[in-house]
């Protein structure tokens, strides 16, 4: 059989031939959290716990529910560029500054056609809370299975007081018009990242 190599930088494994996919199976058995998604005509997508987007791949795709109770959809912002930033958890100390100082800088964020977007595996009615204290004006997605954050390599081990957990990796994608990943940063700071982020896509 030929083999997998799990160790590839790819992000993502697309299965059609059944004993591609017998053997990839194997493999991802080892794994702590699987998504799956289907490829039409070509079989699956696998993402596996750890596995992380690179510039120029395709953004996967994702329907979840907004703090408003909405079903939102990446598809949905077709011909935009997206900013797609995955947090911890709502109404905590490091997520709020994070949040508000994506709010205020939003103005320049829009200015430079970037749609910003927060996921995070809470709740809606606790996302609605968030929303409302701090005056978040832009979407928040819930993730509470956590399947989309493992898709786009944002749920996993970290380090956190010392110690290695699991949990949401702070993470911050630039998705294009066409739904490919331009920018992915993984392991980013709550205080100073969205800073930083201007500076390096040069928003001002």
């Amino acid at each position: 059989e030929q083999p997998v190599n799990m160790r590839a930088p790819a992000t993502k494994r697309v299965v059609s031939d059944f004993r591609m996919r017998r053997t990839l199976l194997k493999k991802l058995t080892t794994c702590k959290s699987i998504a799956v998604s289907p490829n039409p005509g070509r079989g699956f997508l696998f993402y596996a716990e750890g596995m992380r987007l690179e510039p120029g791949a395709t953004a996967p795709a994702f329907t979840l529910t907004s703090a408003s109770g909405e079903r939102v959809s990446l598809s949905g912002f077709k011909g935009q560029r997206v900013l797609l930033y995955a947090y911890p958890a709502a109404l905590t100390p490091g997520c709020t500054t994070q949040a508000c100082d994506f709010r205020d800088n939003l103005e320049a964020f829009t200015a430079s056609g970037l749609t910003v977007i927060g996921i995070s595996p809470d709740a809606p009615e606790k996302l609605a809370a968030f929303a409302s204290s701090d005056h978040l004006p832009f979407v928040l997605l819930s993730d509470p299975d956590r399947t989309v954050l493992t898709k786009y390599g944002a749920w996993g081990e970290k380090k956190l007081y010392g110690k290695v957990v699991t949990g949401v990796i702070r993470s911050t994608f630039l998705i294009s018009t066409t739904g490919k990943i331009e920018h992915a940063f993984y392991n980013v700071k709550a205080t100073g990242h969205v800073a930083k982020l201007m500076r390096d896509l040069d928003i001002h």
